[in-house]
Parts: structure tokens; sequence; C-alpha cells
């Protein structure tokens, strides 16, 4: 039997942007959070809003196929997927010294990753006739930063990603979106948290906070509801005007 309520694919949603989302679309979803290492995390965004936890490496073909078998069997549809996990260097170096190993790592979870999930997950909503997936990418996808080079890679790879699959699935009323986070106060911001706060006190952000992971959830809440509809393709930026060009 096909689920009552409307399901939504999470993935790292335990902490961060991907937990603001989930607790910002629990109130109309079913959602399935996917964590990797985290459980305690996970298990207080149950509590919290009865999401359905489930750990799984987005970097891994079988944890991807495990927890699409469990969104069918459970609840037999899926009407969402957010691409929200995603991994920054374990050190940031400069590109003339940083190792294959962590560009390895980086575009395997963030790029490789999601844009396989979505492959499958796409596929099912094609049969559906109905979907809609975001991309959580970042205004990494264009902005180089040359400590953290892996990090652009894989986020420019991803942002290509949002605009293949928006075009294929266009005709199979099947929605695509990227959503592009700037500055967020979250975990893997929280050793240069202070710096930026500094960078945006000097005039970097034209809106001058840091967002939060609430900012990020208001943009998927939009896209939930059916409001974007006719948008597919569209890049969303919540970036406090970040990417605004001024002289």
């Amino acid at each position: 039997m096909t689920h009552s309520q409307p399901v939504a694919l999470i993935t790292g949603a335990s902490r961060g942007i991907g937990r603001g989302i989930a607790l910002e679309l629990a109130r109309t979803h079913t959602v399935i959070a996917t964590y990797r290492g985290r459980r305690d995390a996970a298990e207080s965004l149950t509590a919290e809003c009865g999401a359905d936890i489930f750990q799984c490496d987005i970097g891994s073909a079988a944890d991807r196929a495990a927890v699409l078998a469990h969104a069918k069997e459970k609840y037999g549809r899926l009407d969402l997927l957010v691409n929200n996990a995603g991994i920054a260097p374990r050190e940031r170096r400069d590109m003339l010294e940083a190792t294959e190993e962590s560009f390895d790592e980086l575009i395997n979870t963030n790029l490789k990753g999601p844009h396989f999930l979505t492959q499958q997950a796409a596929s099912w909503m094609v049969e559906q006739g109905r979907g809609r997936i975001v991309f959580v990418t970042s205004i990494s996808s264009y902005t180089a930063s040359v400590n953290r080079a892996e990090y652009c890679v894989s986020k420019a790879g991803l942002s290509m990603s949002v605009a293949l699959y928006a075009q294929r699935l266009a005709g199979e009323n099947v929605q695509v979106f990227e959503i592009r986070p700037g500055i967020i106060r979250t975990d893997m911001i929280a050793k240069v948290e202070q710096v930026y706060d500094e960078k945006i006190k000097g005039g970097l952000l034209p809106q001058r906070r840091m967002g939060e992971a609430a900012d990020i959830a208001k943009a998927v809440r939009a896209i939930a509801d059916g409001l974007l509809d006719y948008s597919t393709g569209t890049v969303i930026n919540v970036d406090g005007g970040f990417h605004l060009r001024s002289l």
C-alpha cells in the first residue's frame, strides 16, 4: 500500500543544513533522514520531529541502493529528494600541496554520490509520473578558494549535475532545483566562523549577517509546496547577496 503522506528523502540530515530542512519538511512530509556517523544526532532528530533515520554513506553504491529500497518497501512513494550530504576537506591545504586522497574522497561524497542517487531516484519518479529534486550546492561552485580546491571542484560539478537532470527530466513532470547556500552557521565552518563573522562585518555580504539553516529550509519549503514547479533548473541563491557584483 502506498503511504498517504508525501515522502521526502533528505541526505546528511542529522546536523546543519540538512537538519534544518528535515525539521521544516516534517510539518507536511514523512521525512527519511540519512546520516553517516553520528547516530546520536540522528536519534535526537527523530525525537524532535519524528524523522525516519537511515544510516547511509552517500558515497557507497550499496548504501544508496539500500536507502531507496527502504523508501520503496516502507512507503511506496518518493515525492522529494534533497541531495544535501556533503563534506569539507579533512584539512585545508594550498592546492599545490593538496592530496589525491582528499580529492577522491570529496568527489565521491559530494558529487558522485548525489549524482548516482539522483539517477536511481529520478527513474523511480519517472515511473510515478511526478517528483521534485533539490541539490544543495554552495557558493563554492563558482568561487575559488585555493586552500580547498577539491571542495570547489566537487560543488562546481554538482551544479552541472543539476542542469543535466533538470534538462533530462523536464518532460517527465520531475522538477530539479539548485540551492546555493552562502556562509551558513553550521559545524562545517565552526573552526573559521569567527573569521567569517569579521569579514561579514567588513562588508563581504550585502546583507550583513551569516545565514542559518532555517534560511535554506525556507527555500526548500517553496519547492516542496510546488510554488516553483514551472521553474525547473532554477538556481536559488541563499547567500545574503554574496553573488551580486558591484563597483
